[in-house]
């Protein structure tokens, strides 16, 4: 059972302010600055920072600092989740974001946190709470074609494979095939039930 700490979102307002979510494994909340040191360490790896785009490697503390001072100066229609375990430990990140009139899906784990189904629990978890807000909405996403990690969380999530295409990876420094992909409420849904 997924706990959602905050009233449903008016749609016609947008999403809102980015909720509190609690699953039976994980707390999703919204990032904080003391966050920096742990974000740091993950995106430090290259194993995690060549599987996203905007991203750079070397990743820095002061790149965590940056990112944060935007997420918690900005009121942004976005939502960012800091994924945290259960003792309150740092694991990931799973963000919402509105880009170019799109909503899209972003997310990344610490690599000690790999292989648990963690990251479908959380991306999981912040899709019910978005499709709750926006039942007509799309949600697209996609991930770099040597991730297969990836396309598993997004077709255990519902996800639908539309394309393919070059995207630059800043953490390579090199144009890397990207598969795009996209779920709606419904798909959503079907796929959780099943």
């Amino acid at each position: 059972m997924i706990a959602l700490e905050s009233e449903k979102q008016d749609v016609r307002a947008g999403i809102g302010p980015c909720p509190t979510i609690r699953t039976p494994r994980l707390l999703l909340r919204p990032p904080r600055m003391e966050d920096a040191d742990a974000i740091a360490v993950s995106l430090g790896d290259f194993s995690v920072s060549r599987m996203l785009a905007r991203v750079p490697a070397p990743f820095h503390r002061q790149d965590a600092v940056d990112w944060l001072k935007q997420q918690t100066a900005r009121k942004l229609p976005d939502w960012n989740f800091a994924i945290c375990d259960t003792d309150g430990r740092h694991l990931g990140i799973v963000s919402i974001e509105l880009r170019h009139g799109q909503w899209h899906l972003g997310y990344w784990l610490n690599r000690s946190a790999w292989k648990r189904g963690l990251m479908t629990e959380a991306a999981g978890s912040a899709l019910k709470a978005f499709f709750e807000c926006m039942p007509d909405a799309e949600m697209h996403s996609g991930m770099f074609s040597d991730n297969a990690g990836s396309l598993r969380v997004q077709q255990k999530l519902g996800f639908a494979i539309i394309g393919c295409r070059d995207m630059f990876s800043i953490a390579r420094n090199a144009m890397v095939m990207h598969i795009d992909t996209v779920v709606t409420a419904r798909d959503f849904v079907q796929t959780i039930r099943n």
